[in-house]
């Protein structure tokens, strides 16, 4: 087996995410932010959840980063998410100092998008563990893909915290370019189990209860 086989989609995720707290603080000692409250946030919320991100995959992990990778498409993935680097780059290179109200409001953000991403996550990789399925309980009820509308408040939160344009840009191409086919090859592939034309009608498709 060569070392090329070895490679997986998760290796280059998570050193990514892994690393994501050491680059914000390099952005911040390169721009001498150590006294922008606003970056400090930043740090606690970004960096935290990067290292949330590693914990996950190595305790409850998805198996669709398993699947082997070659070195190319892996860097791609580096490129492509290192689009999430350029709001603490901001936050450095303007000296960004968010109201109070903002700082607040993006924490509150960041805290419910972790729970509806881990929480679901974890129901997810509980349930399949114990027999394959539907998984139509839960924080998966009303909503096809909890996991993905947590992320979606985590990730808003950091590119609200900018106080920049580019960063909810590039969040809405991810969404549109990854995330949204990621669901809809999901809905797809569940459409196989007979009961999924009932559960997709009660349910939403990223945000509970509206969409």
């Amino acid at each position: 087996m060569g070392s090329q086989d070895l490679v997986k989609h998760k290796h280059f995720i998570d050193t990514h995410k892994g690393l994501t707290p050491l680059v914000i603080l390099g952005f911040m000692a390169f721009y001498d932010q150590w006294d922008n409250a606003t970056a400090w946030v930043y740090w606690g919320l970004h960096g935290s959840y990067g290292v949330l991100w590693v914990l996950k995959s190595a305790i409850f992990g998805d198996k669709n980063w398993e699947r082997k990778s070659t070195i190319g498409y892996g860097l791609m993935i580096w490129v492509a998410m290192s689009g999430y680097w350029v709001a603490p780059w901001l936050i450095g290179v303007n000296a960004v100092q968010a109201p109070s109200w903002l700082l607040g409001l993006c924490t509150l953000m960041y805290g419910f998008g972790v729970f509806f991403h881990f929480a679901s996550d974890m129901q997810k990789h509980i349930s399949l563990s114990l027999g394959s399925g539907l998984i139509t309980t839960g924080l998966w009820a009303r909503c096809r893909n909890p996991n993905y509308f947590g992320e979606l408040l985590i990730y808003t939160s950091f590119a609200v915290l900018s106080m920049h344009w580019i960063p909810p840009l590039i969040l809405a191409l991810i969404v549109a370019g990854v995330w949204v086919p990621n669901m809809l090859r999901k809905d797809r592939s569940l459409a196989r189990y007979p009961e999924f034309g009932a559960y997709k009608r009660r349910s939403s498709f990223l945000i509970p209860y509206l969409f």
